[in-house]
């Protein structure tokens, strides 16, 4: 999946504009890569195109941050200017969008790090 698909699934499913979708995919790939290890970020960025992998890469640091599901919808608010309900089905969204475009593996590994709220918030997406 190119970052055009993503975006554009992400609209369709959000019904929020492309631009809107395209900024709401950054932010929240971009603050989850704060909660990710180095290395889990180096692998999540191989399986990305190149413009989702950058997000990723903005995001990434040397201290792993701890927050919740609550908190990167709050910081994806914030970032992007949405109202925190159409934050938090956003964020719900893109992990659910990412679960189908990368490896089941590299999925596994990326929501082991991000722990169990964010599981929880992705099964009550669909």
């Amino acid at each position: 999946m190119d970052e055009q698909d993503f975006v554009r699934t992400v609209a369709e499913r959000t019904g929020l504009s492309r631009q809107e979708a395209g900024d709401l995919t950054w932010a929240t790939l971009e603050t989850l890569a704060h909660r990710l290890s180095p290395g889990e970020a180096r692998d999540l960025i191989t399986e990305l195109p190149e413009g989702l992998a950058e997000a990723v890469r903005r995001g990434t640091t040397d201290r792993i941050e701890r927050f919740g599901h609550h908190d990167s919808v709050r910081r994806v608010a914030e970032r992007t200017m949405l109202k925190e309900e159409e934050a938090d089905r956003g964020v719900r969204t893109v992990l659910a969008v990412l679960r189908e475009a990368i490896s089941e593996k590299e999925f596994n590994d990326l929501m082991s790090q991000l722990g169990t709220d964010f599981s929880q918030a992705l099964e009550s997406a669909g």
